[in-house]
């Protein structure tokens, strides 16, 4: 099976001055705001990071459930959260880290469990392999 998903960025301006939008294929996020101010002065909007950190969140989450469904569990729920990190490295601005906090309520179920399938979930989402993802670029200019 081949899932193939789309999303989409515009920029107008350039540097710091400029202003983007970021949409998804979906139509869950329309034309949402995003630039320097909205990545690193807070202003209202989203940001590359963000969106990961929500993507590693609900790629995890539903990982897990489904780890906790074959492992014979019927009820439950899984509320997870994700930190990305973006620092100033020598290499330039890199995300270096993304931390998942996640609780999970499951009848029948013990910690040491939980924990075991959580760290399965957290290998195994695709999120998390992303970093090992194959990259292509298809480029075109009209200067």
């Amino acid at each position: 099976m081949k899932i193939t998903n789309h999303g989409s960025a515009t920029y107008e301006g350039l540097g710091k001055g400029g202003k983007g939008h970021v949409s998804t294929g979906s139509g869950a996020l329309a034309a949402q705001p995003y630039g320097f101010q909205t990545r690193f002065e807070d202003e209202p909007g989203t940001n590359p990071e963000e969106l990961i950190a929500a993507a590693h969140a609900s790629c995890f989450t539903m990982a897990l459930s489904f780890k906790l469904a074959e492992a014979g569990h019927t009820d439950g729920s899984v509320v997870t959260s994700a930190e990305v990190t973006l620092e100033k490295t020598d290499a330039g601005f890199t995300v270096t880290k993304s931390a998942l906090s996640t609780k999970g309520k499951v009848p029948g179920l013990d910690q040491a469990k939980f924990e075991e399938l959580a760290a399965d979930a957290k290998a195994n989402c695709p999120i998390s392999r992303l970093l090992n993802a194959e990259i292509t670029l298809d480029t075109k200019f009209a200067g």
